[in-house]
């Protein structure tokens, strides 16, 4: 690899390549993470990142390290970076860059492209990125010399986390990446593109502020309903609104539901918590105060007959055209947090509360306290061969033991993450990482890689079906290869939902000798690839075996893989999703 400082052999300077520039650049920035797969034309690129004191966690493949990124993302509040090969890199970096533009998280994809000169010859992995990642990019930039990298990549890392945060895309050819300049121009490059990048950002994305009126409107209508609900997702997590969210629910008495995502911001075992009256809460709610949570999919679109015919929503987004497109009761556009905190200062200048005999509290206590012990009695029994549940309680139980700091929790999969969802408990704000928004498969070894880089002093648990974690399994080496400290659990029932579950009258036909589309092999032995990479596997098919593996992994917090082997005919489509599939 060529020197990337070399003398000028004519006047003696110092001359900085296009791949220092982006390192260089990115640091300035306070890039201090990314994660990505190298080869033509970026390897030079994350050697150099590394040098500035970038740490690159490099992964197998691409849509493994954008699912990353774009979890990095979320956890922190500054975008995750995903670097790419041309082509058909980038093209398997999408499947993380339209993560993050689903679920709203702020995240830059960075590929490198063939030289420009060469464009339309069908040059070595050509593709137009640009207009590949267009559906999913809020904001688009190719670096066509080496005086518009620090341009580049400042703009793309603003633009990615202003307004509403999303995913954003830097292209560098590879002509880019070799031209030169020298360390003072490159210098003056950085600070002038610093400059105008932070200004320009700044203007165009400026969110008007809530006004007063708007605010009282909010709050005379959550002080006159008869049935008031506050719900919150992970926007409200991203804006970090716990505490904020936390005062409103205690001073008013008002019940919450969390989104997936937004469980742990208020904790699931508050006495206000209407997660376990799910049904009733929207059912029956007549004013629904919506912080940092979308009206889509998860939340029955916010229409009947989930919902009352006469509901008034209160939404509190940050993207005006969101709260546009609902037209909701009444839209307040602002961060979550600044929003609620200026709900908190209303209600104190006047304050009310609903109290605990309040109808309304005490029919969302009732109908939670009758589901969460209809639950907890299924919980109680050892089953074996295991169901979901048993297993899931002996993993609840051993979280809990832990205490805080508690550890992220990631889930994928069908019946894990829907039956995950109501028995693991989430304590405190962004510890539950799932298939999100855009229900995506596949994110659990990415989400637990960047979970584990963004908080280090927090153990990462995944608990994962068998088909989910097939998506990313090799990835298992680089959580070894980093030593990072990641427990993952699959939950495997030979295939999804369960391996075979036809009719009778559904076999038949020339291939029907074949495994059923949803069958895998049985009781695969997931935990012996982590072996083969030097971690540590465990199988467990008995209370026993399980409660040893969960003692023994979480003690060592180093990479592990416990195979948990469940009764395939166990289990159940989610609720919500029957009628889908």
């Amino acid at each position: 690899m060529a020197e990337s400082n070399p003398q000028n052999p004519e006047n003696g300077t110092v001359q900085i390549d296009g791949n220092t520039l982006v390192a260089m650049s990115l640091a300035r920035a306070g890039v201090d993470k990314m994660f990505g797969v190298v080869g033509i034309p970026v390897t030079s690129v994350a050697t150099r990142a590394v040098a500035v004191g970038i740490r690159f966690i490099a992964f197998h493949n691409e849509q493994s390290a954008g699912y990353a990124a774009s979890a990095y993302g979320y956890l922190t509040g500054k975008p995750g970076i995903l670097l790419t090969v041309s082509g058909p890199g980038c093209v398997h970096g999408l499947a993380g860059l339209s993560n993050a533009a689903v679920n709203t998280w702020p995240m830059v994809m960075i590929s490198g492209s063939c030289d420009q000169r060469d464009v339309g010859k069908g040059d070595f992995q050509e593709l137009d990125q640009i207009a590949a990642v267009k559906p999913f990019s809020k904001f688009s930039v190719k670096a066509a010399s080496i005086s518009d990298i620090p341009k580049s990549v400042f703009d793309a890392l603003a633009h990615a986390g202003s307004g509403r945060p999303g995913g954003c895309y830097l292209d560098l050819p590879s002509d880019v990446l070799h031209q030169k300049v020298s360390a003072a121009e490159a210098e003056d490059l950085i600070a002038k593109a610093l400059e105008e990048s932070s200004s320009r950002v700044q203007k165009e994305t400026e969110i008007e502020t809530v006004s007063s009126k708007d605010v009282s409107i909010a709050v005379s209508a959550l002080r006159q309903a008869q049935r008031p609900l506050i719900v919150f997702g992970k926007g409200a997590a991203y804006a970090r609104a716990e505490d904020s969210l936390r005062k409103l629910v205690e001073s008013t008495g008002i019940p919450f539901l969390p989104t997936p995502m937004g469980k742990g911001l208020v904790p699931d075992t508050h006495e206000l918590a209407a997660t376990a009256a799910r049904s009733l809460a929207i059912g029956q709610c007549d004013v629904a105060l919506v912080v940092g949570a979308r009206l889509n999919w998860l939340l029955h679109f916010g229409e009947p007959p989930k919902w009352s015919n006469d509901v008034k929503f209160i939404l509190v987004d940050v993207d005006k055209e969101e709260i546009e497109r609902r037209k909701p009761y009444l839209g307040l556009v602002g961060d979550a947090k600044k929003v609620l905190d200026l709900i908190n200062k209303e209600i104190k200048d006047d304050p009310f509360c609903l109290g605990k005999n309040h109808p309304w509290v005490e029919a969302i206590s009732k109908k939670v306290k009758d589901n969460v012990s209809r639950m907890e009695g299924q919980l109680a029994k050892d089953v074996v061969p295991f169901n979901f549940f048993t297993p899931l309680r002996i993993i609840r139980d051993k979280i809990i033991e832990l205490g805080s700091p508690a550890p992220v929790l990631v889930s994928e999969g069908a019946n894990t993450m829907d039956v995950g969802r109501a028995v693991l408990p989430q304590m405190e704000p962004r510890t539950r990482l799932d298939a999100g928004t855009w229900g995506t498969m596949g994110v659990g070894l990415g989400y637990c890689i960047a979970a584990a880089v963004a908080c280090p002093d927090r153990l990462v648990v995944a608990v994962e079906g068998d088909s989910g974690f097939g998506f990313s399994a090799m990835e298992v080496e680089t959580l070894v290869r980093y030593q990072l400290p990641v427990v993952v659990i699959v939950f495997n029932n030979g295939g999804v939902y369960g391996g075979d579950r036809r009719n009778p009258e559904e076999i038949t036909g020339p291939y029907k000798d074949d495994p059923a589309p949803t069958s895998f092999v049985p009781e695969a032995k997931y935990h012996v690839l982590m072996d083969a990479f030097g971690g540590k596997g465990y199988v467990v098919r008995d209370p026993a075996e399980l409660k040893s593996a969960l003692d023994e992994s979480f003690s060592a917090t180093k990479p592990a893989v416990i195979n948990v082997i469940i009764d395939p005919y166990a289990g159940a489509e989610s609720g919500r999703m029957q009628h889908k599939n």
